[in-house]
């Protein structure tokens, strides 16, 4: 079973448009935007996004980020939580997997001109 659980909204407002930001708008994107702001979460999602499927299992980031699973698992709900990721157990392995759309709507609201 995947989890989609995420920010309502994953289309990102544009900044710098003529119409101002509603607070709804702002603050999801300011959410999504401190997910990001985090070192270890970066460090996870770039792995993710290098990896074949974009996809790993949290046992193999642990490692990765030299902290505990439950540590990377906190990391990786905050991450979900956003709509950058999507969670997969696969027995008693949990895998996430990144969720390109979201990652593309940040970056979309960010993008100038």
């Amino acid at each position: 079973m995947v989890s989609t659980e995420f920010l309502p909204g994953l289309a990102s407002p544009v900044l710098g448009r003529s119409v101002p930001m509603d607070p709804d708008a702002a603050h999801g994107l300011a959410l999504r935007l401190k997910a990001l702001a985090d070192p270890v979460r970066l460090k996870l999602l770039d792995h993710l996004l290098v990896c074949p499927s974009q996809e790993d299992c949290t046992c193999n980031l642990a490692p990765l980020v030299q902290l505990s699973e439950p540590t990377v698992s906190h990391h990786l709900k905050k991450l979900q939580r956003c709509g950058f990721l999507t969670k997969e157990r696969r027995g008693m392995s949990v895998y996430y997997r990144v969720s390109p759309r979201a990652i593309d709507a940040v970056a979309g609201a960010l993008r100038v001109g």
